[in-house]
């Protein structure tokens, strides 16, 4: 496939082509990789994407890594600069790459229903299935991954509309429930989120699987509609519209029809993020959703934003990542949704990010040889 037609070329360049590399840490990714080269050896290689780098390719890098080990900033980047080449992703029709960012909400949620705790979290039906070419009906778009099972026909599954008008009631999928739909809704963008139970539990949910139907942007809907300003969009302002529109709330949050389904995992360390898409915990600041259609989790990426300021106590983030999560918004080669963290510090710092970025992959040597 050629460069137009996938949309974006690889650059070969130099560390000293990326700003801010000098004055950067990426010590902390370490314990990551070892987590990724844990994964990949153990359990089962990531799925490659379209750009062609595999969990092979990865693992010269994370074997290394291992071995290296490194404790200072100086260290570490001498490190990537020994095992890897850096690669600019230029997009062929000329546009700058993209970041947002995301978090892991804390919500306080029952495990049982009353006139309080009325909105619930479900665990992934029976009745929806992982589709693929194979199974996949020809009337249904490809961009369907998950569809409805019933009686030996495969259909579309259920969305949002239904199922918050009590569509799955009575099958025992809740996990627990929340006070708030727009709660659970943020919930459901976000992919994981830390439950507190009255008697003081904790609890965590991360992603199990989706009904499979697009993800459609509410902000962009409210947008569109004229009830914000292009400019002030964030997570803030989205929360603040709905909260002093409660009898238009339904109407928006159905727009997205897209709906998640989560699986319970265990708090074994309270100060861990989340485990996300690639199968280890989420480092806040260092940990990158991509598109997995095209890159493979655990590469690293050097991410530039000089609009980006709050991200970095003021200065424009300039900081190395690891591909370690994906979401159904996060599309192109050089679109990024960057971790905060957990809790409400973290919502505050996610919910304002959407600002130009300059992305960078970092490719093992033996690999950078088939991209020069």
């Amino acid at each position: 496939m050629s460069d137009d037609e996938r949309g974006f070329a690889l650059e070969a360049i130099g560390f000293d082509d990326l700003e801010g590399w000098r004055d950067d840490d990426p010590s902390s990714l370490f314990e990551a990789m070892e987590a990724c080269r844990h994964h990949i050896e153990e359990t089962k290689p990531y799925r490659t994407g379209s750009l062609g780098l595999t969990s092979a390719d990865l693992l010269e890098l994370l074997r290394s890594a291992r071995d290296a080990r490194p404790i200072s900033a100086s260290e570490a980047r001498a490190f990537f600069e020994a095992h890897c080449r850096p690669f600019a992703i230029r997009r062929t029709d000329g546009e700058p790459g993209f970041v947002t960012a995301f978090y892991e909400p804390e919500i306080a949620v029952s495990s049982a229903p009353d006139d309080e705790y009325r909105f619930p979290f479900y665990r992934r039906p029976d009745d929806l299935i992982d589709l693929d070419d194979q199974n996949r009906p020809a009337t249904m778009d490809t961009s369907y991954m998950f569809g409805r099972l019933r009686e030996g026909t495969v259909g579309h599954y259920l969305d949002r509309a239904a199922i918050d008008k009590g569509a799955l009631e009575g099958q025992g999928l809740e996990i627990a429930w929340a006070k708030s739909k727009v709660d659970v809704f943020f919930v459901h963008v976000q992919g994981a989120a830390r439950l507190r139970y009255p008697d003081g539990r904790t609890g965590r949910i991360t992603y199990a699987a989706k009904a499979g139907h697009p993800f459609s942007a509410i902000g962009k809907l409210l947008i569109d509609l004229g009830e914000i300003d292009r400019a002030s969009i964030s997570m803030q302002s989205i929360r603040h519209w709905l909260a002093t529109n409660p009898d238009r709330v339904d109407d928006i949050l159905a727009h997205n029809r897209s709906y998640i389904f989560f699986r319970e995992v265990e708090v074994d360390n309270e100060a861990a993020g989340p485990v996300a898409a690639a199968k280890v915990p989420l480092i806040a600041g260092r940990s990158l959703a991509v598109d997995r259609m095209i890159h493979t989790f655990g590469f690293p990426f050097y991410i530039q934003s000089q609009g980006l300021l709050h991200l970095q106590g003021g200065k424009p983030f300039q900081r190395l990542m690891l591909a370690l999560d994906t979401g159904s918004a996060i599309v192109g080669p050089a679109r990024g949704d960057i971790f905060t963290g957990s809790g409400d510090a973290a919502g505050e710092l996610a919910g304002t990010v959407r600002h130009d970025a300059d992305f960078a992959i970092l490719i093992p040597n033996k690999a950078a040889v088939r991209f020069a």
